[in-house]
């Protein structure tokens, strides 16, 4: 199982370097189900993993001047404290079962697990219809209590599932900043980047046992995968593959769901 965990490992940094986003979502069902991680380490694992995935990402974007590094910072502060809160007080205190509805309970793992199917549904959703995006004019301006808001929740989802949450940002930064989309994704690999992997490093990293070794082979694997999809992206066009990668994390969305909710109970 660890093997086609590696080779998943690949996949996923494949898709990211084809698609731009997306196939980092993946990152903690594998870590999950394949490498048979809990749900707090996997989550935490995935933070460091999308962190590095969206940082090279970020890197190429800004390359080709498509990051507002002044709005990253103003979103990304928000997001960065949201990951923060979550991870150091929330997740920590959270009990084995959260409640029980008719006979029926409730784990810490299917809460977790739950937020995170909705929100690979949402993704695919995004996926599907990504090429209807359109963006601001391009005029920057900031409606600060919003972005606070936004940024804050999108990074406490982000602290509780481990998951980048890029179609929530990029949509956020047109409407409350006024990016271009071009510039919004751009601009949103970096927040995940920073959010991700400060909150790591702020968070999981002083307060739990890390198998450096894995999670440095895994992310690496990624990175390679990125670099790789990049290159197929030369002689393919990514968006003619994104509608079937978007049916295959509804795939998964349905067998994470009756793995957690029906085979475990």
């Amino acid at each position: 199982m660890e093997i086609f965990g590696y080779f998943m490992a690949l996949f996923i940094g494949i898709s990211l370097g084809l698609f731009g986003g997306g196939g980092s979502i993946l990152a903690v069902p594998v870590l999950a189900y394949l490498f048979l991680l809990d749900e707090k380490v996997a989550t935490a694992y995935s933070l460091f993993i999308i962190g590095f995935g969206a940082l090279v990402g970020g890197l190429k974007q800004n390359r080709n001047n498509n990051v507002d590094w002044t709005t990253a910072i103003v979103f990304g502060i928000p997001s960065l404290i949201g990951v923060w809160i979550v991870r150091n007080y929330v997740i920590p205190v959270l009990p084995d079962e959260l409640f029980s509805i008719v006979g029926f309970s409730i784990s810490r793992r299917m809460g977790m697990f739950g937020v995170f199917i909705v929100l690979m549904v949402a993704a695919a959703y995004s996926m599907l219809r990504d090429n209807k995006r359109k963006g601001g004019s391009g005029d920057v301006n900031y409606n600060y209590p919003l972005i606070l808001i936004e940024g804050l929740f999108v990074g406490s989802i982000t602290g509780l599932v481990g998951a980048g949450g890029g179609f929530l940002i990029i949509p956020a930064l047109v409407v409350l900043t006024n990016l271009d989309i071009k510039k919004a994704i751009g601009t949103s690999l970096v927040i995940i980047a920073l959010k991700s992997i400060v909150g790591f490093f702020l968070g999981d990293a002083l307060i739990m046992s890390i198998d450096w070794s894995f999670l440095v082979v895994f992310t690496s694997i990624t990175i390679v995968g990125i670099f790789t999809g990049i290159y197929i992206g030369k002689f393919i066009d990514g968006n003619r593959l994104k509608k079937g990668f978007a049916y295959f994390i509804l795939i998964m969305a349905i067998f994470m769901f009756i793995m957690e909710f029906i085979i475990k109970n």
